[in-house]
């Protein structure tokens, strides 16, 4: 029932595979299925799209009801799971638990020494982390209650806790032996006739993928030689050679980095960082926001100007506690 009101929401096999992370051959596979058990065709295939049948209109009130349904009880399910976690891991008992979603790049970059010293101090909680491609992923996660803790950028819609903790350092990967390899710093104009490895989990700024964007306002269109979907296969394909990659500093030099040279843009480039959550952090989950506060470096260093990555836009928080917590009702 959830893949049929998908692809009613979105009019399309093809849109709701997407949104269901699934083949179209599997959700085609489960629709017929659905058809088979109710007697007859729902939907109708239409070479652009697809629309209700008289039995799927018929049909379709229920069909919503129950998936939303289902939705509540799962979500409230998620929210006990969490509460008999929280309570385990606060006494630290065998069996405690957190689950922890952030970036794909934060967690291959940042997350292990972050990890093995939350080990060191608490062997008895158990992790686990959850890894997302986007910061729209990352938030719907923690929507749906899938986490109890999130890491990425300030979350465009918070509800809950919203805690800065740092800033991430974007850089530039060349090879040993680029021309510019024997500098530090490079102007985004000095690149303007270079190739780009692009990755899919590049941010959006500005309505722009943020390379467009930057290259943009330095008078010019990147041109890409190459499009990857992990951020770390883009520094190895930049260390190699194929062109110039954009990255994360701690994806570089904690994870993939060895055998490359890192370049700062000027001016440079850096976006806040931030744990989220639905609820206050107490117990265990506060002690794992104290370990990321004290990882990162403060965010009062970032630039104010456009370089500072406005990913999400700044919000007036009246009566922050003087810790940066941020509680969002």
């Amino acid at each position: 029932m959830e893949y049929f009101v998908t692809v009613v929401q979105e009019a399309s096999f093809t849109r709701a595979a997407d949104a269901l992370h699934v083949t179209q051959s599997a959700l085609s596979h489960q629709i017929k299925a659905l058809e088979k058990e109710v007697g007859g065709a729902l939907l109708e295939r239409l070479p652009r799209g697809a629309r209700l049948t008289p039995m799927g209109r018929a049909f379709w009130p229920g069909a919503e009801l129950a998936v939303r349904s289902a939705a509540r009880a799962r979500r409230a399910a998620r929210a006990a799971a969490r509460a008999r976690r929280a309570a385990r891991a606060a006494a630290g008992a065998e069996g405690g638990e957190l689950h922890i979603a952030a970036l794909h790049s934060i967690a291959v970059g940042a997350l292990p020494d972050v990890f093995a010293r939350w080990r060191a101090d608490r062997p008895h909680v158990l992790l686990r982390l959850y890894e997302y491609a986007t910061a729209e992923a990352l938030e719907d996660a923690v929507r749906r209650g899938t986490a109890d803790l999130a890491i990425g950028p300030e979350p465009a819609e918070p509800v809950g806790t919203v805690v800065p903790i740092g800033a991430e350092e974007i850089v530039l990967v060349v090879p040993f032996d680029d021309r510019l390899a024997g500098r530090s710093t490079v102007t985004l104009p000095e690149l303007a006739d270079r190739a780009w490895v692009r990755c899919a989990m590049e941010p959006v700024v500005h309505g722009a993928r943020f390379l467009d964007w930057a290259c943009g306002r330095a008078g010019f269109t990147p041109r890409t030689a190459v499009w990857t979907e992990q951020s770390s296969t883009a520094v190895r394909m930049a260390a190699a050679g194929v062109g110039v990659c954009a990255a994360p500093a701690h994806i570089v030099r904690g994870a993939v980095g060895e055998d490359c040279v890192l370049l700062t843009p000027d001016p440079p480039w850096r976006r806040p960082l931030t744990v989220y959550a639905r609820t206050e952090p107490i117990g265990a989950t506060a002690a794992f926001v104290d370990l990321l506060r004290t990882r990162w470096p403060a965010v009062s260093g970032l630039p104010a100007g456009p370089e500072r990555l406005p990913l999400t836009p700044a919000r007036p928080a009246p009566g922050v506690p003087p810790a940066g917590v941020r509680t969002v009702p």
